[in-house]
């Protein structure tokens, strides 16, 4: 019985997330199985970017995951009649069910079970696939923040890392069961992450009574990203320059596994400590939400027992923060991912031959991962200890971006590997910064509709460097046999375009940072006396 009790708790609802998030990066792998796409279709290249489109869309469009986690977790708390039944396992349900019919129909339409279907419909079949994905991150996010207050940043930073993680862990998984077999895959992604979060969600709760060692346990989390992160780094970068047999593949497959099995280990030695309740419990729960920047002077007096108004969608809309963020997003997001999803052209218009282009693109994940979970943890570290508003690491990475641009566009032998880890890591940290961000300037209660409707910029972005800068600027520059470019010339100016963007991003955040550090401080100094008061 005491081993039931202790399944209800923070440290299992965090584990819960982690290996749901560990099998929620299919949209990572599209290139996998369009090739498949494409052939069995009939497709011609725009068309099948055109479903790319799509997949990018379904993915960053969370607003409706948003709105459920708010509804069904307001009523959790409350006495509604819906708080014993709902919680975020509904919207990690609505995820299972639209991954499953997306990535299904796909399948069927693939190997023949239904009729190869209008393009319009295909890109109905990748737009619920991938909007399963903002379910999944949408819960698991937000009940992480909920969970860990004191400590959002990290939080947030080791789920998006074991995100952005699971594109290289479901690779893996296709490279030893379905190698050059892509409609199989398809149908693992219709299976694998339904059947994972089916049997997982039920443990992922709100939990927000703090308890002793918050800390430590979520060091012990993030150390265990870093290892799975580093054991990735070494198998793709051998992958690259060997042939693995089926044995070797089987074994690396068997330990990545072990290795996942590790958070479990911290779960259990935090129950095994019987962890100790600090604050307050749910309902008396000291509200470290908003303060606006207006309300900001040095003689403001903070009542603890003062509960500060949290702010929905519409309410954040209509503030200068909010779009200060929509447009640092558009920058630093659109501006990452146009770049990655033209890393193969980019590579070959530069002279690299493509077993070096191909090792790019598979270790972006990495960096993509360092700077997930690095963006959460360090704001978090520079947060406690002096107060330091988040959004001036924001303001350094997007700088750090428009520098990873500009290094590209030099065009220099090598440009594109140090461009490379730069941007990647620099792009990955916008992920946990934004909705950590997200939560402290306009509260939790509706963060997950918030920091979704913040994430549209992305694709907005995206949309805007890829087809009206790169796609543009490329096309003008090609010639010959094929509509091929080679050359510097061919990217140089769109990557100087995207670095003067993400400068101008960070200009952006420099100036949220601005506004908001006086009320970062006295969150700060509130939470330093609320986890020292008893």
């Amino acid at each position: 019985m005491a081993t039931l009790k202790g399944l209800n708790s923070k440290w299992f609802s965090t584990v819960a997330s982690i290996w749901i998030q560990c099998t929620s990066g299919s949209l990572y792998t599209f290139s996998v199985y369009s090739q498949a796409l494409k052939s069995t279709q009939g497709y011609d290249q725009s068309t099948l970017d055109t479903i790319s489109v799509f997949k990018d869309i379904g993915a960053n469009c969370g607003i409706l995951s948003g709105i459920l986690y708010s509804s069904v977790v307001v009523a959790s708390n409350r006495n509604s009649p819906l708080g014993a039944v709902a919680g975020p396992w509904v919207v990690l349900l609505a995820g299972a069910l639209q991954n499953f019919a997306g990535y299904f129909l796909m399948w069927a339409a693939v190997v023949g079970v239904i009729p190869p279907p209008p393009v319009p419909v295909m890109c109905l079949f990748m737009i619920l696939a991938a909007h399963a994905q903002s379910f999944f991150n949408t819960a698991n996010v937000v009940t992480s923040v909920r969970n860990f207050r004191q400590y959002s940043g990290t939080a947030v930073g080791i789920m998006k890392g074991f995100l952005g993680l699971s594109g290289a862990m479901l690779i893996q998984f296709y490279q030893t069961i379905f190698d050059n077999k892509p409609d199989s895959f398809l149908l693992m992604l219709a299976l694998l992450p339904t059947l994972n979060t089916l049997l997982l969600m039920w443990f992922v709760r709100v939990h927000t009574r703090q308890e002793e060692d918050e800390k430590k346990r979520l060091d012990g989390f993030s150390l265990i990203a870093l290892f799975i992160a580093a054991y990735l780094m070494i198998i793709i970068v051998l992958e690259n320059f060997f042939s693995f047999h089926l044995v070797l593949r089987v074994v690396a497959l068997v330990l990545l596994l072990v290795l996942l099995t590790s958070p479990l280990v911290v779960a259990i030695r935090a129950e095994g400590r019987g962890n100790s309740v600090v604050g307050a419990g749910a309902d008396s729960f000291v509200d470290e939400s908003r303060l606006l920047p207006e309300q900001e002077n040095d003689n403001v007096e903070i009542h603890e027992n003062v509960a500060l108004p949290e702010l929905n969608l519409l309410q954040a809309i209509s503030t200068v923060d909010f779009w200060i963020l929509f447009l640092a997003m558009a920058c630093g997001m659109g501006s990452g991912l146009a770049t990655v999803n033209n890393m193969g052209q980019v590579g070959q218009a530069l002279g690299y031959p493509s077993l070096e282009t191909n090792t790019l693109v598979s270790l972006w994940s990495i960096w993509n991962f360092l700077g997930r979970f690095g963006g959460g943890y360090v704001s978090d570290y520079f947060l406690h200890k002096g107060g330091c508003a988040r959004p001036i690491f924001m303001a350094i990475t997007l700088l750090g971006m428009s520098m990873g641009h500009g290094v590209i566009a030099s065009g220099f032998r090598g440009a594109l590997y140090a461009g490379s880890v730069l941007l990647g890591v620099c792009y990955g940290s916008q992920w946990s910064l934004m909705p950590s961000i997200a939560s402290e300037i306009f509260g939790v209660e509706h963060m997950g509709t918030i920091f979704n409707t913040i994430t549209i910029a992305c694709p907005v972005g995206t949309y805007i460097f890829s087809v009206r800068v790169i796609g543009f600027i490329y096309d003008k520059e090609a010639s010959g046999k094929g509509n091929l470019c080679t050359g510097t010339h061919c990217f140089m100016m769109s990557f100087v375009i995207m670095s003067c963007a993400t400068f101008l991003g960070s200009l952006a955040a420099l100036g949220l940072f601005l506004r908001t550090r006086m009320f970062y401080s006295q969150v700060i100094l509130r939470r330093l006396r609320a986890s020292f008061r008893k």
